[in-house]
């Protein structure tokens, strides 16, 4: 067995690690395209070369951190004697059973292996930034709704408050936020307190709207939204769910809250400003002479034909954040120092830079093509939600 594999080697290596990756893609795109003429703005998606390419880096990207137990060669965090700074291809000394005879992409300055620590810090990525940027929309589309709707004092306050925020440089105010100093305050389980609370109010407007005039079956969604809303209010906001099953640790929702806090107003002013647009609309006019209620008008007429902007915006806005977790984690804000996310693998392996560059690299490569995957997405998206 060689002691160090050629690119050719390696790069082979991987391909056969990925290789769920590439059946889950395969089949993705299969069904996708079969069936796309009945899956609405998704199945003209495939219609977009840049969008299918935007699509293909991004769906790459999640299942591989779906399946990155399936794709890594060793423990992330483990460390092997011998192979501190590694170059990429290196042997394993006296690798046992079990044990992945190579360091693919070398080691770093700890011996940890860069090409499984790359895997898992998509899963760490990509648990973080779609949820937060979800949450960031559920507050940013329940206030900015009534905001455009009505205007006035209501939209003059919000209007004011989401200025003041987005005053504030992004990157100074995410430090302010997720610094240790700030978590004695307490500061960022208030912050939870209130921006949490958003989906559920979101979720039970919604169907109250919809359902109005069927009580049993709005009870009976409402009742669902409330029941499993505040379940998982009290385990993510205060970590005191009694069954366990909703928790979040200290450093990652200082994380969470500060991703949602800081892209909340954004989302805002976009969503006010699409809905002040709309309002004026002619089906608008028509849904008020039947005598629907403002909330159904907004979230059952105005909200549906505001999608394409949004969903553009959402998947830009997962880039952003992205961006941001991986500033966090260069850091040393992430969500905890020996987490495998691109930001802190990145930071740890800038500092051998001109000696080894492969530990910076490789999750600078997996930041950057992630994010360009984003931005491709939203620009077929974008192509194709002006068609309609």
């Amino acid at each position: 067995m060689e002691d160090l594999l050629s690119w050719g080697q390696i790069l082979g290596r991987m391909g056969s690690q990925f290789l769920p990756v590439w059946v889950a893609l395969v089949v993705t795109y299969s069904l996708s395209i079969t069936f796309k003429r009945r899956l609405g703005l998704y199945g003209k998606l495939f219609d977009s070369v840049v969008g299918m390419i935007g699509f293909g880096i991004v769906m790459f990207w999640v299942f591989t951190a779906l399946l990155a137990n399936m794709v890594i060669t060793h423990d992330p965090l483990a460390q092997l004697s011998g192979l501190k700074n590694a170059v990429p291809g290196t042997l394993v000394p006296n690798p046992g059973d079990g044990i992945y005879p190579y360091y693919l992409l070398g080691g770093d300055h700890l011996a940890r292996d860069v090409f499984s620590r790359m895997v898992m810090g998509a899963r760490s990525v990509l648990s973080i930034a779609p949820a937060a940027t979800a949450f960031a929309f559920m507050v940013g589309v329940t206030l900015g709704l009534p905001a455009g709707y009505f205007g006035g004092k209501f939209d003059t306050v919000l209007s004011f408050i989401a200025n003041l925020v987005l005053a504030f440089p992004v990157i100074l105010l995410f430090y302010l936020l997720v610094t240790p100093e700030i978590r004695v305050t307490g500061i960022p389980v208030y912050l939870a307190a209130v921006l949490f609370i958003f989906p559920i109010l979101f979720f039970s407007i919604l169907f109250n709207a919809r359902y109005f005039t069927n009580p049993p079956r709005r009870n009976l969604y409402v009742g669902i939204v409330l029941v499993i809303g505040f379940w998982a209010y009290s385990g993510l906001a205060f970590n005191m769910d009694p069954l366990g099953v909703w928790s979040m640790e200290p450093n990652l929702l200082n994380v969470f809250v500060s991703v949602v806090f800081v892209n909340s107003p954004t989302v805002f002013r976009i969503v006010r400003g699409i809905v002040m647009d709309l309002k004026a609309r002619d089906y608008v006019a028509a849904g008020q002479t039947r005598g629907e209620g403002p909330w159904y008008i907004m979230l059952w007429e105005i909200l549906p034909n505001a999608r394409g902007p949004l969903i553009v915006d959402f998947c830009l806005r997962i880039g952003y954040t992205t961006i941001l977790l991986g500033t966090l984690g260069f850091f040393g804000l992430g969500v905890s120092p020996d987490s495998p996310d691109w930001g802190s693998t990145i930071d740890d392996g800038r500092k051998l830079l001109n000696l080894v560059p492969h530990p910076a690299v490789v999750p600078a490569l997996a930041l950057m093509s992630l994010v360009l995957g984003l931005n491709l997405l939203a620009d077929g998206l974008r192509e194709e939600s002006l068609k309609d």
